[in-house]
This record gives structure tokens, C-alpha cells and sequence, in this order.
């Protein structure tokens, strides 16, 4: 299947804890890198437009987290937790050689399973451009959406994201506000998630939030939590969709809370931010990363 204006030819696969990895890869200088991490039900083809616009002055590495876009798609044997997803990062950056002055661009729970390497490695992380997501619990006074709980009953959950693809369709439709996807865009969305046991991923990923002290991963998730200051001083960029019924108003108060030294953009959009107003949020991010040099 062609996928619109995804650049297949840096598509690049490697083999990460037993699993085969796809991932974006591009740009020459290696000496600082861009590395985009997506969240769940997306992929790499959410950062299909900025890939393309950094690659010019930036190297880049996209990766499809195991179970989503085009990387494996494991059965139960494969450990969908958040300690994993951090393992895979770290895994795959570690192959390509990105030890240092890397750049993080987050969103979703991508942000959480950055950030998870961050407090792993915060030596390694020189900036951080954020949109739509978490690096801490659940911000007080807000509930968890009635979407999220029916998605996580026994079940239910499973006919919904498994059997009848709720998840992945409702994203397609709902994470944008501005502009409805055209049909190709959303089959590109889709396509990886063709199928029951393709879709499995997906709804491993809603049920790996943790929404109590019990859940095996609220200790991971607390120690990002807890740590996230120590990032305060970096060069931070947060970019915001506010039509997120998700990840909205009290997740944004909760980031200007805790980063007040951050540069600040909000938009009249949704969800999938660089699918709404990816015409102004590109520019934006380039304008970020170039006027924060490394030392």
C-alpha cells in the first residue's frame, strides 16, 4: 500500500528484543538527533511532514513502537508494558548509535515512553518539543474520559478495539477538528491495524495506563513522574491542540504548572495536532530547534 507523502524510502527495519522494528531514519549530520515518538493508535505517519521538513539540517529517527505501523505484531508472548516500550527505545537507539545531544518530539503516550527514557538517560536529552500527552499521572480533578474506562472493561474492550476497530476509527475522525482526514489518510492510519490480532497492540496500550497504585505499571509512570523537573532547565517547546477531549486543559495547566520556562503555542485543533495545523506547527518546531543551538 502507498501511504501519501510518507517517505518510504528511509524506511529502515532492525531487529529489537527478538522482534523485527521498522523506523524512519534520515539527514546526514549525526552530531545531533531528532527522535519522534508517536503514541497509540498512530504511527510513524503521523510525523510524515515534519520528518521530511527536519531532515534537511537534522538527522532523524522515527520508530514504529513493536505492535503498531509497520513493525511486528507479536501475540501475547510479547510483554506490552511501558518498561518495555522504554527497553525497545533504548534498544534501537543504542543500534543506530544515539547516545547523546538527541532531541525528544512526543506526543500521545509516546510522551510517556519518552520521557521514561529520559529519566533512564537525561544526559542524553538537550531538548524536548511536547504536544498532547503526559510526563506525569493524572492531573488532579480530571476523570478519565468514559471513552478510556469502557475501552479497559474485560471483554468489551476487546470487542471494541479488536473486533470492531473503535479505537483506531474513532481516531481518524475524532483527533481532528479542523479538517476531516480524506479517505486516503485515514486508510493510511488504519492500515496497519487490518485485522483482530493485528489490533491487539492497541488495546494492550489503552490497558497499560495506569489509573490506581496496584497497576504494575503506576511505579514506572511515579518515577517520571517525580523526576520530571530535573528537565525545567531545557530548551522546551509545547505545542497544544486544545480540542483534545484526552489529553486537554488540565493536562496543558499541569504542563505550564511544572515547565514555566517552556515556549508555549496552542491551537484551535485536535488531537492529532500535525494532522490539524501541521502548516503552523512545523514551522514552529523548526524555528525551536534552530534557535536553541547545542553548546
Amino acid at each position: 500500500m502507498k501511504y501519501p507523502d510518507y517517505p518510504s524510502e528511509s524506511s529502515c527495519y532492525t531487529s529489537v528484543n527478538g522482534r523485527r522494528m521498522h523506523y524512519l531514519e534520515g539527514g546526514n549530520d549525526k552530531s545531533e538527533v531528532v527522535v519522534m515518538v508517536h503514541g497509540n493508535p498512530s504511527w510513524s505517519f503521523y510525523y510524515r511532514h515534519l520528518f521530511s521538513a527536519l531532515i534537511e539540517k537534522y538527522h532523524c529517527v522515527v520508530p514504529d513502537h513493536i505492535g503498531m505501523g509497520l513493525s511486528d505484531k507479536p501475540g501475547n508472548e510479547y510483554e506490552f508494558t511501558l518498561k518495555q516500550r522504554v527497553d525497545d527505545l533504548n534498544v534501537l537507539l543504542s543500534s543506530l548509535g544515539v547516545d547523546k545531544n538527541i532531541t525528544l518530539i512526543v506526543h500521545d503516550w509516546g510522551g510517556m515512553i519518552a520521557m521514561a527514557y529520559a529519566t533512564r538517560y537525561p544526559e542524553k536529552i538537550k531538548r524536548l518539543v511536547i504536544s498532547n500527552t503526559a510526563g506525569f499521572h493524572i492531573p488532579k480533578g480530571r476523570e478519565v474520559p468514559w471513552q478510556l474506562k469502557l475501552s479497559r472493561t474485560p471483554i468489551i474492550g476487546a470487542l471494541l478495539i479488536q473486533g470492531l476497530n473503535a479505537f483506531c476509527r474513532g481516531g481518524v475522525i475524532q483527533c481532528v477538528t479542523r479538517n476531516p482526514m480524506s479517505n486516503e489518510i485515514k486508510n493510511a492510519y488504519l492500515a496497519p491495524y487490518d485485522s483482530w490480532a493485528n489490533r491487539l497492540s492497541v488495546l494492550r496500550f489503552v490497558e497499560d495506563i495506569p489509573l490506581d497504585k496496584k497497576h504494575p505499571t503506576y511505579d514506572l509512570v511515579d518515577e517520571v513522574d517525580k523526576n520530571l523537573d530535573q528537565f525545567s532547565n531545557l530548551p522546551m517547546l509545547v505545542c497544544w491542540g486544545l480540542n483534545d477531549f484526552v489529553f486537554d486543559q488540565y493536562y496543558l495547566d499541569e504542563w505550564k504548572k511544572r515547565m514555566p520556562n517552556a515556549e508555549f503555542h496552542e491551537f484551535d485543533a485536535g488531537h492529532y495536532l500535525l494532522e490539524d495545523a501541521g502548516d503552523e506547527v512545523i514551522p514552529i518546531i523548526q524555528k525551536f530547534i534552530s534557535s536553541n543551538p547545542l553548546g
